[in-house]
């Protein structure tokens, strides 16, 4: 039998369901994720009518948006692991409401350049946030349901990769920025709500907290990751498939004008296959949980998405473009939950924040580093051969993960599991 199957149980869906830190964290990410969309289309759209499309300013709303991915994420993440992570989450939505409502007042009566501080703000709570939430999975959620509770919740972002770019277009067109922005502030606040219902926070012991700098913090976590081989790989991995995303990340526009001979208003199809393919890929996650090890999850995800890069580019015939796009996106969420997954199984919990807050800026940080060169790239070679650059970097990624394809799963945590289980049999009655 495989070693993974042995040491995993295998979960009910019924059961994650019943688990009263599943139903919160659902319940929240859902009000969040209705407000970041409505609020990204919304400025996005009233940006573009206020400078007549202007790319200057348009693109300072990426700025906005990534920027803090930089200079907060390890910061942030190391207070993560200081802070209780439920309290955490709660106020970081509460200061981003409040944020945005001051934001609806300067655009009622001032300037509305305002709402790149919208962007600006909420992006950098978002850093502490983030990492608090993979903590807390890490605590209510037990080894043999963590995959299945990631692909639930991954499943839950494919689903407004799909609707959302329409519900934000809709609320804008149809209301106006006034209202959007209002719709924000309460989806905001109602994922407050839905937090307040998590279980409780354990006990932080301040006294150790005094002991320790927020430096000493960070040295500690920087310590931790070069000392596993495991996030070593992660790390490896993330680094190149940033590489290989940002490579090609603003060409799928001349896939369309350029290798298909479409109009580019065509590129909307391609997304929402993609879109489309997301979804599919949280769902294979979801069903593959109890019997594929998320290293071999990972890898399966990695080539796949090599491959289909590598079509897509060659490709000059939409129907084959268009199912190679449908497994680029199966692929990133089923990579998304594989790297997921082995961080919290193999991270103690005291230290999620600072290992989320370092692999991060490596993918953004790379990805972004590509999508600035992609356009001197493209001046000087085709479009086939960036294509065919982006399929190697990915499929390099796999390379740091062989080490790890021998890994069994963590045994688990008889204790957490009885203690789950009773918390369960508990909320159904």
């Amino acid at each position: 039998m495989d070693t993974y199957q042995e040491n995993v149980s295998s979960p009910k869906i019924t059961s994650l369901f019943r688990n009263r830190f599943v139903q919160a964290i659902l319940v929240s990410g859902l009000f969040l994720q209705i407000g970041i969309w409505v609020r990204n289309y919304a400025i996005l759209l009233y940006v573009m009518e206020q400078t007549n499309g202007d790319s200057l300013a348009v693109s300072m709303i990426s700025v906005a948006e990534f920027a803090p991915i930089f200079l907060f994420s390890f910061v942030g993440g190391t207070f993560a692991d200081r802070w209780r992570p439920k309290k955490t989450m709660i106020w970081c939505d509460v200061l981003s409401a409040i944020s945005i409502f001051f934001v609806l007042i300067a655009l009622l009566f001032f300037t509305w350049k305002a709402l790149f501080f919208a962007m600006l703000f909420s992006a950098i709570l978002s850093q502490f946030s983030q990492p608090s939430g993979m903590k807390l999975f890490k605590i209510h959620v037990p080894a043999e349901y963590m995959q299945s509770g990631m692909s639930l919740y991954q499943s839950l972002f494919s689903i407004f990769m799909i609707l959302g770019p329409i519900l934000g277009t809709f609320v804008f067109q149809q209301f106006g920025i006034n209202t959007a922005i209002s719709i924000t502030v309460v989806a905001f606040l109602l994922s407050a709500v839905a937090l307040v219902f998590l279980p409780a926070d354990s006990e932080i012991k301040e006294e150790a907290e005094d002991q320790s700098s927020l430096v000493q913090e960070m040295r500690e976590g920087i310590k931790y990751v070069l000392s596993s081989k495991i996030l070593r790989s992660l790390g490896g991995t993330f680094f190149m498939a940033g590489t290989s995303i940002g490579l090609i990340q603003p060409l799928a526009i001349f896939l369309v004008t350029e290798k298909l001979h479409l109009p580019k208003e065509n590129l909307q199809w391609l997304i929402t296959v993609s879109g489309i393919g997301m979804l599919a890929g949280g769902a294979v996650a979801l069903l593959a949980a109890k019997k594929i090890a998320p290293q071999r999850l990972l890898v399966i995800g990695l080539i796949v998405n090599a491959v289909v890069i590598s079509l897509s580019g060659i490709s000059e015939v939409l129907w084959i473009t268009l199912i190679a796009q449908f497994f680029a996106g199966m692929g990133m969420p089923i990579i998304q939950i594989g790297i997921n997954t082995l961080i919290m199984q193999h991270t103690t919990a005291d230290f999620i924040g600072r290992v989320n807050g370092i692999l991060t800026p490596l993918f953004i940080g790379a990805m972004v580093l590509m999508m600035s060169i992609t356009g001197f790239l493209k001046a000087s070679m085709s479009l086939v051969w960036i294509y065919q650059i982006s399929g190697m970097l990915m499929l390099l990624g796999v390379f740091f993960l062989l080490p790890l394809l021998r890994l069994s799963a963590p045994k688990p945590d008889f204790v957490q599991m009885a203690q789950t289980e009773i918390e369960m049999e508990k909320e159904s009655k």
